[in-house]
């Protein structure tokens, strides 16, 4: 490989282990690699030097040389069983995705390896790195590709009937819709993989997934209580494993507070057991904006959304929720200004809300055209003149009501008439 061969032997794994340098390790782990011999204890010593080696190239964060070594093992793929081989590419392709920036790296890698399963017929292998590429492809937001991908593979591993597979894929398939706003496809599929997984065991991880991807959209259809609960029983599963997204699980849960008006409960929350091992920006970001919705205060909301925009604005989930609790914020405190007046000063709104003339301006031509209050901008006075409400009469509404009863009456009566006739 990239050495002359050394003995594929325990003492070589440790001579690499006990190098002064990596680059020396790497060394001697590519010529353990590089040995002839096809023995049962050297093919088991090569796999071990694999695994160390793959670990050196991530502390190296040389990505390009995880590829290569993944090219150059292929006739080593031949001598081993199967499960093994897919065992090694794929812990191959998760190494490569834990050097930063190599998005662009693990598509090319992952295409590669899908050609080479096809031509070695290992159909259980390539299944699984095309449910990976699909994975890369949402991430890197070519959906129409990721898509065209997955309804292929879909259609494959339920002929297989390969359940574990396929609660992968359709919880992949219900976050790729749901990227494309897509609510009822994405429903569709969250509910195909609930149905797979009720008939396996399915890991904690996995299941946590599942649980999130449900809060997520029932948070999408303002269902708070209910997401609250799903990102509840995500928490609690990713906590017990210490996965990473537990943050983000429990950054939600919060969010579902803010969102029904309890944000009062969120420093609760934050303060118990659980809540004190994630503190961080992201807890803090949603702490913030808790205090800013209990006290009603754009400026403070303003903030928060400054201060913490990485927590806030660049989360998608997040952004989306807060920019509709950051409308019916401002409409609140609005109409709460503009209740004492029949005709207001824009600019005079403008400086006791704290905004900027031209947005408090748009933001009331808003409320005016979704029959928020009734009123009209004079926009060459710079005033606002709101109406007095109008008294509706209950005769019109009542006399549709009459006109309709009538009509199926006369329905009845004609229908009961054919009957008779006939």
């Amino acid at each position: 490989m990239q050495a002359a061969y050394v003995p594929a032997t325990t003492d070589s794994i440790a001579q690499a282990l006990e190098a002064k340098d990596h680059a020396e390790s790497i060394s001697i782990l590519y010529g353990v690699l590089a040995n002839p011999s096809s023995s049962s204890e050297a093919l088991r010593i090569k796999e071990q030097a694999i695994s160390n080696l793959t670990d050196l190239l991530i502390q190296e964060k040389k990505a390009e040389d995880l590829r290569s070594l993944l090219t150059q093992l292929r006739p080593f793929f031949s001598l081993i069983p199967k499960a093994k081989t897919a065992k090694i590419v794929r812990g191959i392709i998760d190494a490569v995705a834990k050097i930063p920036g190599t998005s662009d790296l693990q598509i090319s890698l992952c295409k590669e390896m899908v050609e080479w399963t096809r031509a070695e017929k290992r159909t259980f292998l390539r299944q699984r790195v095309e449910a990976r590429l699909a994975a890369l492809l949402m991430e890197n937001k070519e959906y129409s590709e990721a898509l065209t991908l997955l309804s292929g593979l879909i259609k494959e591993v339920r002929r297989l009937d390969d359940k574990l597979l396929l609660v992968d894929i359709d919880l992949l398939e219900s976050k790729l819709h749901f990227s494309l706003r897509n609510l009822p496809k994405a429903k569709a599929a969250l509910t195909a993989a609930r149905t797979a997984a009720n008939a396996i065991y399915v890991p904690p991880a996995q299941q946590g997934t599942i649980d999130l991807q449900s809060g997520i959209l029932h948070a999408e259809e303002k269902d708070y209580k209910t997401a609250y609960s799903y990102f509840f029983e995500a928490f609690e599963a990713f906590n017990s494993l210490e996965d990473p997204r537990a943050v983000f699980s429990l950054k939600y849960m919060l969010l579902c507070k803010i969102m029904v008006s309890q944000a009062d409960d969120v420093a609760g929350i934050i303060s118990s057991k659980a809540g004190l091992q994630y503190l961080g920006p992201d807890l803090d970001a949603m702490k913030a904006v808790a205090d800013a919705h209990s006290k009603r205060s754009l400026k403070l909301f303003e903030t928060a959304l400054r201060d913490y925009k990485a927590q806030l604005e660049e989360d998608p989930i997040v952004h989306r929720h807060l920019s509709s609790l950051y409308d019916t914020l401002l409409e609140q405190n609005l109409c709460r200004l503009i209740e004492p007046y029949s005709k207001a000063e824009i600019a005079h709104i403008a400086e006791l809300i704290e905004l900027p003339l031209d947005h408090v301006e748009k933001k009331l031509s808003q409320m005016i055209l979704d029959k928020k209050f009734a009123g009209t901008l004079d926009q060459g006075a710079g005033c606002l003149i709101i109406f007095d409400d109008p008294k509706t009469d209950a005769i019109f509404p009542g006399t549709l009501d009459t006109i309709a009863n009538i009509g199926k009456v006369v329905d009845s009566l004609y229908v009961r008439s054919a009957r008779i006739m006939a």
